[in-house]
């Protein structure tokens, strides 16, 4: 789900969220989800907070710059999100398979860029 800043004119991330939630996905609307977020000032926000809360949703605690990803990951996260945009999974093995699959087909130079 893409989030929209909250500028003069445009839906507030709140608001969007909501919608998407409601539109995409109306069974997240109960207790008993766990979210974790990248802290972004939108999703940290005490209004965005408080609608979680609303719902009962627990968020994981996650700091800025945690020290569990190692700069090399984060090379990652934009290919990986193509590559499974639009896919569905029956099973968590079907996604593990998928994503060895994505790894065992990346070449070395990839990893190479990832590290510079």
């Amino acid at each position: 789900m893409k989030c929209k800043i909250v500028e003069r004119g445009c839906v507030s991330t709140l608001d969007h969220l909501k919608e998407a939630i409601r539109r995409k996905r109306p069974g997240l609307l109960r207790r008993g989800v766990v979210l974790q977020h990248d802290n972004a000032t939108p999703h940290s926000a005490n209004l965005t907070q408080q609608w979680l809360q609303r719902y009962g949703w627990e968020i994981l605690p996650h700091p800025a710059h945690s020290p569990d990803l190692a700069p090399s990951d984060i090379h990652l996260f934009g290919p990986l999100k193509r590559h499974l945009g639009g896919m569905a999974f029956e099973t968590e093995d079907d996604l593990i398979s998928e994503l060895r699959n994505w790894f065992d087909n990346l070449d070395d130079d990839f990893f190479r860029k990832g590290i510079k």
